[in-house]
């Protein structure tokens, strides 16, 4: 059987992103959840939050190193694999990239150490500040690597002359027609992420009858946050989707799973179809009717287009966008029936004790992370067969390596990557079973810059004092 060199290419890099992005979007989420937790502790004094703080620290910092080299995996793989995709795109994308790093990575490699290893040799607003500090440089590196990807669904500021890009409008480059819906769409999940692990973890505890106190805490400040992110994803996720339609109508007809160039009316909901892209229609589609119309045309009656309208030589495969889509807005559709509940029985006083709302908890710990797979799929392959929507097509931006090569490479990233992911659930599930350490006592901040900056030695007798009770 022969291999094709750009399928292989393209199996690799997908691989190697899809595990990638799994790091960053926890590393986002709890960077912004321990500054807020950080925050509350200095503003309480409550030992409580300390200990949450200092739990999730460990976890926050094992898959931050993760990302970070996974994601420098990435960037040889846009040369070595993708090479006239690097060529042509160099100009916008590269120096997109390279602010990441001025910006984002000095900020988070600057206080990374205080924040990991600080909290008893820096004052405590000092600490605080770092920890920020990693937030912040967090939420640039989504920005900017954000505006890179967008920049590839949405190109604008660019023009092809001689057959090389050339920059005719930086503003355009970086706030890309896309730019601006898909960020806080990636960081609002990135924080439901950090919300369902913290929720989950302290419902496991709650079960298990351990940690009560770090448990309610962990269960209502990850619900809470559940709650109100859910909401406003919703919202962001409508303009998202009416975004995608104006620019990039053929992924959203793929999404949604109709052929004809004009739908009959109502349209239905399809929730599950078997599309065959040779013949252009669907051998099976199970859906709700009207749901269609009522969902994406906001009217009873309106008649949805589908992936007709684009020629047969530049659509996506329908079948991965769809159920991409699909996995992702029903897990949405989950965490919104969890904040909905936990509402329901914070009000009546059962938050922490109903079984089968703790259980479901436990069962939602991953929905993050597997609905930001699920939109990340949608997003990457509805843009196919372009890398560069419109401009560069996929199989014309791979590099002429043999397949021979990208086979056995693709097999060691397997095997690492394998190692990589089991070294850290061991090394998770480790901390999970360990539990929350006793927060150590503080040095009182006096609120005056000086001492915020003076290093507090922790007292041997307090620490013993704390330990032990």
């Amino acid at each position: 059987m022969s291999l094709n060199p750009a399928t292989l290419a393209r199996v690799q890099f997908a691989f190697t992103v899809s595990f990638h992005i799994i790091f960053p979007t926890m590393s986002i989420g709890l960077a912004m959840f321990l500054a807020v937790i950080e925050g509350l502790w200095l503003e309480t004094r409550d030992a409580l939050y300390l200990e949450i703080y200092r739990f999730w620290l460990s976890i926050f910092a094992m898959g931050f190193g993760v990302g970070v080299v996974t994601g420098i995996v990435l960037s040889f793989e846009f040369g070595l694999g993708f090479a006239k995709f690097a060529q042509l795109a160099g100009p916008a994308i590269g120096p997109l990239i390279a602010l990441e790093v001025l910006t984002s990575f000095f900020l988070e490699a600057g206080f990374l150490g205080i924040m990991l290893f600080g909290m008893h040799r820096v004052g405590p607003k000092l600490h605080f500040f770092a920890t920020c500090m990693v937030a912040l440089g967090t939420l640039l590196s989504a920005s900017w690597i954000l505006s890179a990807n967008s920049w590839m669904q949405t190109p604008d500021g660019v023009a092809v002359r001689n057959g090389r890009l050339i920059v005719v409008n930086w503003w355009h480059v970086l706030n890309n027609p896309s730019w601006l819906v898909r960020l806080p769409h990636m960081l609002s999940a990135a924080y439901l992420t950090a919300s369902f692990l913290v929720a989950g973890v302290g419902a496991w505890y709650l079960l298990c009858g351990k940690h009560l106190a770090f448990a309610k805490k962990s269960v209502a400040l990850g619900t809470a946050f559940a709650s109100v992110l859910i909401a406003g994803q919703v919202f962001i996720g409508d303009i998202l989707y009416s975004t995608m339609l104006k620019h990039q109508p053929s992924k959203m007809q793929a999404a949604e799973g109709f052929w004809e160039k004009e739908s009959a009316s109502p349209a239905p909901y399809y929730w599950v179809i078997l599309p065959d892209q040779k013949e252009q229609r669907n051998r099976f589609a199970l859906g709700i009717p009207y749901l269609g119309s009522i969902w994406l045309t906001h009217s009873l009656h309106g008649r949805v287009e589908g992936l007709k309208n684009t020629p047969g030589d530049a659509q996506p495969i329908m079948g991965m966008v769809f159920y991409g889509f699909r996995i992702m807005y029903g897990i949405a559709i989950l965490m919104f029936a969890v904040a909905t509940s936990s509402l329901w029985l914070r009000w009546k006083r059962r938050l922490f004790t109903t079984k089968w709302f703790l259980r479901f908890l436990v069962a939602m710990t991953p929905s993050g992370i597997i609905a930001t797979l699920g939109g990340w799929y949608v997003a990457e392959t509805g843009r196919q067969p372009w890398v560069i929507f419109g401009l560069l097509r996929t199989i014309d931006a791979v590099s002429p390596v043999p397949a021979k090569t990208l086979l056995a490479t693709l097999i060691a990233f397997v095997c690492i990557y394998a190692f990589f992911m089991a070294a850290f659930l061991f090394f998770v599930a480790h901390i999970i079973r360990r539990g929350p350490v006793l927060a150590l006592p503080q040095a009182e901040a006096s609120g005056s810059l000086k001492n915020a900056f003076r290093p507090h030695v922790l007292d041997s007798a307090n620490a013993n004092a704390a330990v032990g009770r």
